[in-house]
């Protein structure tokens, strides 16, 4: 069975960065669209970002556009999730999700749509 796993997470004062990983035990080529999310104590998990195999088109929520950047390198079979300026409210243990069929699109995504997950990478933004 194909795994996911993260890696990349840590701890970082407001303002910095940190570039979190994706990996599978296969192949994230496996996966046509790989997201990102997050859960932070008491909130609902959020759909961060996405990406698709088939044309590298994206998604961002709102809440990061213009601050994180998810890029795939097919040749690694790895998913980055960049994150800059990061701020206190991006606190949360991050995920990432893998599907083989589905297409994320710019109206969101939705975690009941990915098959794969891993086991999530906790990001802590605090001074």
């Amino acid at each position: 069975q194909v795994q996911l796993v993260e890696s990349g997470g840590g701890l970082v004062q407001p303002g910095g960065s940190l570039r979190l990983s994706c990996t599978a035990s296969g192949s994230t080529l496996d996966y046509h669209a790989i997201g990102w999310f997050r859960q932070a104590p008491g909130k609902e998990r959020e759909g961060v970002s996405c990406i698709n195999r088939s044309d590298g088109s994206t998604y961002y929520a709102d809440s990061v556009k213009g601050r994180f950047t998810i890029s795939r390198d097919n040749a690694k079979t790895l998913v980055y999730l960049q994150m800059n300026s990061l701020k206190p409210e991006d606190t949360a243990v991050y995920y990432c999700a893998g599907d083989p069929d589905l297409y994320c699109s710019g109206d969101g995504i939705l975690g009941g749509d990915f098959h794969s997950w891993g086991q999530g990478t906790q990001v802590t933004v605090s001074s």
